[in-house]
């Protein structure tokens, strides 16, 4: 074989390296060709909710729609409870979750992750007219305190040891138990508590912030690296054109990409 074959053959082979690669990346797995379908709670304002007309709103939504978009794919959403959405990725119910899910080792294990997306602090809420206010978690022992089953907030409860807690499908379901009395304190995201006292007028309050900022990611099978590819790719595009800005400002007033 000639130099100029072997050449030509190397430049062939490179070529179609590349051509593999690019439609690779083009496009990703999926359960359902030119579609992303995208798990979220759906009653979790200001991330995943219905406004007064019924349509689903929020952080979370908006930035999934972005996300989808630069991958070419249609945005398709899957509501289901948080108790039971980690599990519902493990089933094929839906190729990603846009949710707040907060990355973390343990999850790591089982679960693909992108790069972040958000950070926010743990917060404890109380009741507005109350005069508990706690600063740590070590003041809620020997309290009911309401958390989402299954979530980071009442795996941190559970870890402080000695607190009465009171587990529920999502946040309105504790919201409105703390509202009414039947809990002394709930655990849940700083920004959605800002959010909560700005717009919908819950007579509850933010106390104490614990810890320091922590990353939430698109969650998606850990074996679909492809889809991780991508969805990684997305992100870095929504914030290089002022998409995620943009989206951020609206919601947070502020840019919660950073810790």
């Amino acid at each position: 074989m000639n130099t100029l074959t072997r050449t030509t053959l190397a430049l062939a082979a490179t070529l179609t390296a590349a051509l593999t690669v690019t439609a690779s990346a083009a496009t990703p797995t999926t359960l359902q060709k030119g579609v992303l379908k995208i798990g979220m709670e759906g009653t979790y304002a200001p991330f995943t909710y219905r406004d007064a007309k019924g349509n689903l709103t929020g952080f979370d939504v908006d930035i999934a729609r972005a996300v989808a978009a630069k991958m070419g794919l249609k945005a398709e959403f899957v509501l289901t409870e948080w108790s039971g959405i980690l599990a519902g990725l493990q089933a094929n119910k839906y190729d990603v979750i846009v949710n707040q899910v907060g990355i973390n080792p343990e999850r790591e294990k089982t679960i693909g992750f992108s790069r972040p997306y958000a950070y926010s602090s743990p917060q404890i809420i109380v009741k507005k007219t109350g005069s508990f206010a706690p600063k740590t978690l070590a003041d809620l022992k020997g309290k009911r305190v309401g958390v989402g089953l299954g979530s980071n907030y009442e795996k941190g409860l559970r870890d402080a040891g000695g607190i009465n807690i009171v587990t529920y499908p999502g946040a309105p379901e504790y919201l409105a138990d703390l509202a009414t009395g039947r809990l002394d304190a709930a655990y849940n995201d700083r920004l959605l508590v800002g959010y909560l006292i700005k717009s919908q007028n819950l007579p509850v309050r933010g106390a104490g912030v614990i810890g320091d900022a922590q990353p939430v990611g698109i969650a998606m099978k850990k074996s679909n690296t492809s889809l991780k590819a991508a969805v990684d790719r997305a992100l870095l595009q929504i914030k290089a054109d002022g998409t995620y800005a943009k989206i951020s400002r609206q919601w947070f007033g502020q840019d919660v990409s950073k810790p």
